[in-house]
């Protein structure tokens, strides 16, 4: 127990050395700075509306906004920009950020700029002042407001000359204005008002309106804090009133290839329902280029309709630009042509891929080779073509080609057409977004040594649409999966080691010895994907469901088919799996300002086998595991659970342990809890953002209908078999897509039991003795209490 405390006081003591040390090392940037210059070190508004403190403050100047509390960014950017004691002048190394150096012009830029924020708040008459603070080389700045009273709007004057305008104004204006009588006067409901008039004169017809034709003037010469404002909405020069538009002929011409155009084109002679297309490269066909054309002549002029357009043919991933121009017949008033000039992108690429997972006591690589041919029948149509395979051996256990245990194979073609290929029906362009009907098919060959080796075909056709921007939907209507192969040794033969574990997993093991057929459906929800990869504070949710067999047991039961010798009906000699398979995953994204954000998820899953099914289980491929760099980051993927399962206890043969490895910790049951806190290490690093994470996970599988009690789920024995772990992470953050590298630590694990649970308290105390133990009873599984998870992309 001494030596316990003992270690507690040493790494305290390490760990406040550590704080001071990069205290200290982050506010020693006044030592490279001349004896004339200080480092601001505090920066504070006072008198400013709470409403309006935020904001007030980024009119600061940022070059003059302290740094955080332990100044990282400083820290780095010292590291690699100073030079015999002072700052570089050339050759400045784009890592980390300066430190804010007090500048007076920046501070009284900063005061001005607060003052005019103010004024545009209705705050009429505010004034502010700034007082500086210097000791030591260390500043300190601060800006006092005197507001003065807030005006508000008495009176809205309207001086619009042509009526046809004002009527249409005055009667939409309720549905967006911002602008109303008795409201406080706000700039930005100005210029919100004027966007608004502007789409709206766009949507109706008037293709010459402009902003500038819309105007406000302000009167604030009132008693009582109070302002008249006009709104006009002036004439075009010459002319009584704004004129309205309609479309005439429509042209739609594609470049011969992707360097754009030559200088003459011969256009189409044929025009047909309006439209004159014109190919010159020669690769599409006219009916998938002109469905996603929301410019039909003889409508009126909408920009809603030209950027819906836009959208939907940047959307078909085929054309690198898209430009949309209007010609003026000279025969015609209010008349403009549509004329869309395509210029297609390189069609064909072929991509090759590979990773190295490397987790506690193993190694392997995946290689795979993805061909994609955007326009394969010439109508925008996605044809992608992969073959894929991997190799999992053990480490430490001698020549690793040797010790190879897993061995991955597949190939799979994926067709995507941009349209709702629906039997007897004909569909029309949705404007929520681009549809897709998705042909999938697919072998997958898996084989693990000594054990089992597992065949399976898979093909499905789907249908994607967006219902909004925000709402998407896929429905899979049929889903065709055939599974076969078997175990590498006869499960029946008491007298193979192996009969123990195929004595308490035996419905697992008869899902991979047996053929069987799953004809089912699928449908999926998802909502606010798009903003995904946004700061903002956002509810996300995706419900997926999975269902299988009752068509299949319809048939069964009207021809009265074949039942195997475990109850099981067959479709010409093959039994049929039977079940549901619902899944949720709901998140709340709190944006904090800036590239802050917290992040608290849910994801839970249930798979559940009945009628034809009941005996076998659902198909090993649907049940649930834990762990992993998106899961309970603290365990490696397969490692955790089912419940309280301990595999040293459940399976006492090495060797049994080793055959088994990945194939014994899954369940029918998943709940998982994640909560993630995202935020800004340093905005330059080697030219993108670096980000780190603070998260806390916890979850575990379960079983339902089988297994041992350890392992099946009981909400009285929840929190004992519930997996806790925490940990940090960085993002490599380039844009357009983030490298990932997450370290977990566990904190609660359920293979134990009473307070052994709480392993935290071993990693404390060193743990050296505990992991002796653990690995010399759970050879060749050995115990990690650190799980490190490299990925690509966000966990969640």
């Amino acid at each position: 127990m001494k030596a316990y405390h003992d270690y507690k006081k040493n790494v305290l003591f390490r760990a406040i050395l550590l704080f001071i040390i990069v205290f200290v090392t982050a506010c020693s940037s006044t030592k490279y700075i001349e004896d004339y210059q200080s480092i601001v070190k505090r920066v504070e508004i006072d008198s400013v509306p709470k409403s309006l403190h935020e904001e007030a403050f980024n009119y600061i100047q940022k070059d003059i906004r302290p740094t955080s509390k332990l100044g990282v960014n400083v820290l780095i950017y010292n590291m690699f920009n100073t030079k015999d004691g002072r700052y570089k002048t050339n050759n400045v190394k784009p890592l980390g950020t300066p430190p804010p150096i007090l500048d007076s012009t920046l501070v009284e830029i900063s005061r001005n700029q607060i003052e005019k924020y103010l004024m545009s708040k209705g705050y009429f008459n505010a004034k502010v002042k700034s007082d500086i603070k210097v000791k030591n080389k260390r500043a300190e700045v601060f800006f006092k407001a005197d507001t003065g009273a807030a005006f508000s709007v008495n009176k809205i004057i309207y001086e619009i000359p042509d009526p046809k305008i004002k009527e249409l104004y005055l009667s939409q204006k309720a549905a967006y204005s911002h602008l109303r009588e008795g409201r406080r006067y706000d700039d930005d409901s100005l210029a919100y008002e004027r966007d608004q008039v502007y789409l709206m004169m766009k949507q109706k017809g008037y293709f010459d309106f402009s902003r500038p034709y819309i105007k406000f003037t302000v009167d604030s010469n009132l008693s009582a804090s109070k302002a008249n404002i006009t709104m006009i909405i002036d004439n075009p020069v010459d002319k009584p009133k704004h004129l309205q538009y309609n479309l005439g002929e429509m042209n739609i011409i594609i470049a011969p290839n992707s360097d754009g155009f030559p200088d003459s084109i011969k256009m189409n002679p044929r025009i047909y329902k309006g439209v004159r297309f014109t190919d010159l490269s020669g690769k599409f066909r006219r009916n998938p280029i002109t469905r996603y054309n929301f410019l039909q002549p003889g409508q009126q002029y909408d920009i809603g309709n030209e950027n819906l357009t836009y959208d939907r043919l940047y959307e078909l991933n085929v054309f690198k630009n898209v430009k949309i121009e209007y010609n003026r017949p000279n025969d015609s008033a209010g008349t403009v042509d549509p004329v869309i000039h395509l210029i297609p992108q390189k069609l064909m690429s072929n991509r090759i891929e590979g990773e190295v997972p490397f987790n506690g006591g193993t190694v392997g690589f995946t290689l795979s080779n993805t061909y994609t041919n955007n326009n394969l029948f010439r109508g925008a149509e996605k044809f992608e073509f992969q073959i894929k395979g991997g190799l999992q051996a053990w480490l430490g256990q001698g020549n690793v080609f040797s010790e190879i245990y897993q061995r991955d194979f597949s190939v799979s073609t994926n067709l995507s057409v941009p349209r709702l290929m629906i039997p007897f029906m004909r569909s029309k362009p949705n404007r929520g977004g681009m549809p897709h009907t998705i042909f999938s098919a697919s072998y997958v060959y898996a084989l693990q040594k000594d054990f089992f080796q597992r065949k399976v075909i898979l093909t499905s056709v789907a249908y994607e649409f967006r219902e909004t921007r925000s709402k998407f939907h896929t429905v899979t209507p049929l889903n065709f999966e055939y599974r076969f192969g078997g175990l590498l040794f006869d499960q029946f033969d008491s007298t193979n080691v192996n009969f123990p574990i195929i004595r308490d997993n035996l419905v697992n093991l008869l899902l991979l010895e047996r053929k069987n057929v799953t004809l089912g459906i699928k449908y999926a929800y998802t909502l606010n994907a798009e903003k995904l990869l946004t700061n903002g504070s956002f509810i996300y949710f995706r419900g997926d469901l999975d269902l299988a067999g009752n068509m299949l047991q319809g048939v069964s039961k009207l021809f009265h088919t074949k039942v195997d010798s475990l109850g099981s009906s067959t479709i010409f000699g093959v039994p049929f799996n039977q079940y549901v398979r619902p899944e949720i995953d709901l998140r709340w994204y709190k944006g904090l300002g800036g590239d802050k954000q917290f992040v608290a998820r849910i994801n839970a899953g249930i798979g559940y086998a009945y009628g034809n099914s009941k005996v076998t289980g659902i198909p090993f491929e649907k049940l649930f595991y834990a762990g992993g760099s998106s899961g309970v980051r603290a365990w490696q993927a397969r490692t955790l659970g089912p419940g309280n399962y301990n595999r040293g206890i459940a399976i006492t043969d090495p060797n049994q342990r080793k055959i088994l490895y990945g194939f014994d910790q899954i369940g029918d049951l998943h709940i998982e809890a994640n909560l993630e806190y995202r935020y800004k290490l340093l905005n330059k690093f080697f030219g993108a953002k670096l980000k780190g994470a603070i998260f806390l996970d916890a979850g575990n599988i379960w079983n339902v209908s089988s297994g041992s009690p350890a392992t099946r789920f009981d909400l009285k024995s929840l929190g004992k078999q519930i997996a806790i772990g925490t940990g940090t992470g960085f993002r490599y953050d380039v844009q357009y897509f983030v490298f990932r590298f997450d370290v977990g630590l566990k904190l609660k694990d359920p293979q134990f039991t009473g307070s052994d649970q709480w392993v935290i308290g071993k990693f404390l105390t060193g743990g050296k003795a505990f992991r002796a133990a653990y690995d010399a009873a759970n050879s060749p599984d050995s115990y990690r209490f650190i799980q490190y998870n490299f990925g690509i992309g966000m966990p969640f």
